[in-house]
């Protein structure tokens, strides 16, 4: 298998006039499907770790040191850009300096930060609460002075528009792009004007990001409309999970119906297929050349 390579960081990319679509990925495995695909950067999402990982909703139950272990397993897969959910930090400032540490050594380009407290949940989900503008002013710094590279972003993401209504979301987002934050992420906004307002904000000087999730508060639009908005990167993180879900849904009614999966053949790899994907003859055969000492 063939993956997008490394060749350009997500600063610079992001500094493009062209939007970038990440995906929602939670595993190597989908991870790897998604580069193949040619998409130029990766969504890491804590929900989709959630609902895999654990097989519950993302209300806040996933650790710091869970989403780490999934981050270094899809680094040691892929070489595309990945954009990492940190959720809070998973903690106060001090928190998210060890949090930035840990994720960038993994191999995040970016992690993403919010501003809700805890119990953090779903961003699309009601009854959230917030920290206050100063208390994530101090993440987004933590986060900056921990991080090696500038070439890992921080992606500051406030949740105040279902909170606190749109106006206090648009002034924590100035505040937080004072801070230094490298992106904008104003979360749920609720329908097609407030996404407008929102690609507004900043007037071009700092990357926005959006938030694309099917059935949620926020109209799902495409990657080339959110552009004409003046969105820099788009993101659907959770919709490969729904995918899966059906799919092993209806799998596993055709499997209890039938006594058998012939029923669903068409709608699955058989045992070659799965390993074409997965490059297992190449892998045995790099195998190979290495008995005997051989390179």
């Amino acid at each position: 298998m063939t993956h997008s390579p490394r060749t350009e960081d997500l600063r610079a990319r992001l500094s493009r006039k062209e939007i970038v679509l990440a995906p929602g990925v939670f595993d190597p495995l989908t991870a790897s499907i998604a580069a193949d695909a040619g998409f130029e950067a990766l969504y890491l999402s804590g929900a989709a770790i959630a609902y895999t990982k654990l097989g519950r909703p993302d209300i806040g139950l996933v650790t710091m040191s869970e989403v780490a272990d999934t981050l270094a397993h899809i680094r040691e897969r892929v070489e595309t850009p990945l954009i990492v959910d940190a959720d809070t930090g998973y903690g106060n400032a001090l928190n998210v300096e060890r949090t930035m540490r840990v994720f960038e050594r993994a191999g995040a380009s970016a992690i993403q930060l919010e501003d809700q407290s805890l119990p953090k949940r779903c961003g699309h989900l009601a009854d959230k609460t917030l920290v206050s503008a100063q208390e994530m002013v101090g993440k987004i710094k933590a986060a900056l002075d921990a991080r090696a590279s500038e070439r890992t972003l921080v992606i500051a993401r406030t949740d105040a528009v279902a909170v606190e209504g749109f106006e206090a979301a648009a002034d924590r987002a100035a505040l937080y792009v004072e801070a230094g934050a490298d992106v904008l992420f104003v979360e749920a906004p609720q329908d097609s004007a407030q996404l407008a307002r929102v690609g507004a904000l900043q007037g071009g000087r700092t990357p926005l990001m959006a938030n694309m999730v099917e059935g949620g508060r926020t109209p799902v639009l495409s990657a080339s409309a959110l552009q004409d908005m003046g969105f820099s990167l788009v993101i659907f993180p959770g919709g490969i999970v729904r995918a899966l879900a059906r799919a092993a849904q209806d799998f596993y009614g055709t499997l209890a119906r039938d006594g058998q999966s012939n029923g669903f053949a068409n709608r699955m790899f058989d045992f070659d297929g799965l390993n074409a994907l997965l490059g297992t003859s190449d892998i045995l055969a790099r195998g190979k050349r290495y008995e005997g000492g051989g390179r």
